[in-house]
């Protein structure tokens, strides 16, 4: 979920700027940084994100000029003299001493305008919304591009961790009958050549050695999970969550396999199993 988007738009005597940023996160984060002037379309600006993008923490950052309309600046003298009472009186407050400059306050805001503030302020607006939908759309286009081979990738996982479930289910027939043989050499030994009293026991013994080393239910879930990952692909969209989920219960059941099953070739399996979950994990950060 890593990009940029950048763009720019004049109209009339007016020319924004609007550049956007988004990194990994695993919900949707805006943070507009807008100058003082331009704070109250933070919320607007937020709407047109959450339009477009579904994850990510994403960075908005905006400016806009100004070229002064011939005959178009006044000076609102009721404002100014507000400001000169108010300051006047600060001074007085604070022992300070001096007057107040006209430099002062012609900066302030509200002293210099135009005749068609509301107007103008509208058409600010407009243009700086405009402006960050086209920077997002940038941003889009930019991940799109870097979503394709990411797709590519995270199939190639996926098949990899097919193919090492397929391993596991193909070796547990044998770790079964290798568990039985150690467990009758085993009482073998212990019994010293006297018989076995009763041959039932072993028997159930070996049952539920079966039964706790039995991984069928785990693998039936991976095949069913990896599915259901190859569906969501196949889908596209905003899929993020729904495949961080996924990796989350592949996650689960390789290590209850681990658990459960105690042999050196499934362990080593099971290593390279996790290892590949790894990569999903982290490739997924990087999906809407």
């Amino acid at each position: 979920m890593t990009g940029f988007g950048s763009a720019s738009a004049a109209r009339g005597h007016l020319s924004a700027r609007v550049e956007v940023r988004s990194v990994n996160h695993r919900y949707l984060q805006v943070k507009a940084r807008l100058p003082s002037d331009l704070s109250h379309l933070e919320p607007g600006i937020e709407a047109a994100v959450r339009e477009k993008l579904e994850r990510g923490s994403v960075s908005v950052s905006a400016s806009i000029e100004r070229e002064a309309a011939a005959g178009a600046a006044r000076v609102n003298v009721e404002i100014a003299r507000r400001y000169q009472k108010l300051l006047g009186s600060l001074s007085k407050d604070l022992g300070l001493e001096g007057g107040i400059r006209i430099d002062t306050l012609i900066a302030l805001p509200g002293v210099i305008g135009t005749g068609e503030d509301g107007r103008e302020r509208q058409r600010e607006d407009e243009l700086l919304i405009d402006c960050a939908r086209k920077a997002l759309d940038a941003l889009i286009r930019m991940r799109a591009t870097e979503g394709r081979s990411l797709l590519a990738d995270l199939r190639k996982n996926a098949k990899g961790i097919a193919g090492l479930v397929a391993t596991i289910e193909r070796r547990m027939p044998a770790v079964v009958s290798e568990h039985h043989e150690s467990l009758k050499r085993r009482v073998e030994e212990l019994l010293d050549g006297r018989p076995l009293a009763k041959s039932e026991d072993l028997a159930r013994e070996v049952a539920l050695i079966a039964d706790r080393m039995d991984v069928s239910e785990e693998l039936a879930r991976l095949k069913s999970h990896l599915d259901q990952w190859e569906s969501l692909l196949g889908k596209g969209g905003a899929i993020g969550r729904q495949l961080d989920f996924l990796v989350q219960e592949l996650l689960r059941e390789a290590n209850t396999i681990g658990s459960k099953c105690n042999d050196a070739r499934v362990a080593h399996a099971v290593v390279e199993l996790k290892t590949l979950i790894e990569r999903l994990r982290e490739q997924v950060q990087n999906v809407e």
